[in-house]
Order: structure tokens, then C-alpha cells, then sequence
């Protein structure tokens, strides 16, 4: 992913967690379970924080040129996808199934920041 795209991803995904966030706090609010409601506010917490670093990487791409940036991008986006995602399914669907594939976005989340840390220590 190039700079560009790394901060397009991030300011995409910002807005859909507002909008998600605002969905869940209003419409939501009186359909799901508070167990529920907590597990989708989970998904919209970390689409925040990592939409905000997508951003965070996009700016330092412009002062650091490295291909584990790159990754970092990648592999934060395809997190919050599969994280954040997995967690509005399975509250919208109540299939708990679902909830198996959420520790592979947090995986994800995991291996971008490590990539971003190599970014860095390779400076």
C-alpha cells in the first residue's frame, strides 16, 4: 500500500466508525442484548484506534520510505476488516461462529504494528 492509500484506508475507516458508532448507540441500542451491544462497541473501539493508525503510518511514510510500512497498512486494514468486521456480524447475525475468526483480525493488528516497529528500528 502506498502512502496515499494508507491514509484513503484510514480516513474510510474513521468515517465508517463514526457512522457504525452512531448506528450502534442509537439504532441498536434498544435491539441488542447489553452483552451484545458490548462486544459491537469492541468492533467500533478498534476500528477507531486503528484507523487512527493507519493514519499515524501514512504520515510517517512520507518521512520514512520502507517497504514494512507498506505491510503495516496492509495488515492493520485486513485486522480491522476481519476484526472489527467479524464482531458486527455476529452481533447483527447472532451467529456466534463467528467470533473464531476474530483473534485472526487481532493477529493481523499485531503483525502491522510489528511491522511498523521494524519500520522504525530499520531507520
Amino acid at each position: 500500500m502506498k502512502n496515499q492509500t494508507i491514509l484513503l484506508a484510514g480516513a474510510v475507516f474513521m468515517a465508517l466508525a463514526v457512522l457504525l458508532g452512531a448506528f450502534g448507540a442509537h439504532a441498536l441500542k434498544k435491539v441488542l442484548s447489553p452483552d451484545m451491544l458490548a462486544i459491537y462497541k469492541t468492533g467500533v473501539e478498534y476500528q477507531f484506534y486503528h484507523a487512527l493508525g493507519l493514519l499515524l503510518i501514512g504520515v510517517i511514510g512520507f518521512h520514512i520510505r520502507s517497504k514494512y510500512l507498506q505491510w503495516a497498512g496492509l495488515f492493520i486494514s485486513i485486522g480491522i476488516i476481519i476484526f472489527s468486521g467479524s464482531l458486527y456480524v455476529l452481533t447483527l447475525s447472532g451467529i456466534k461462529a463467528l467470533g473464531a475468526i476474530t483473534p485472526i483480525g487481532g493477529l493481523s493488528f499485531v503483525v502491522g504494528w510489528i511491522f511498523l516497529a521494524i519500520a522504525i528500528w530499520k531507520r
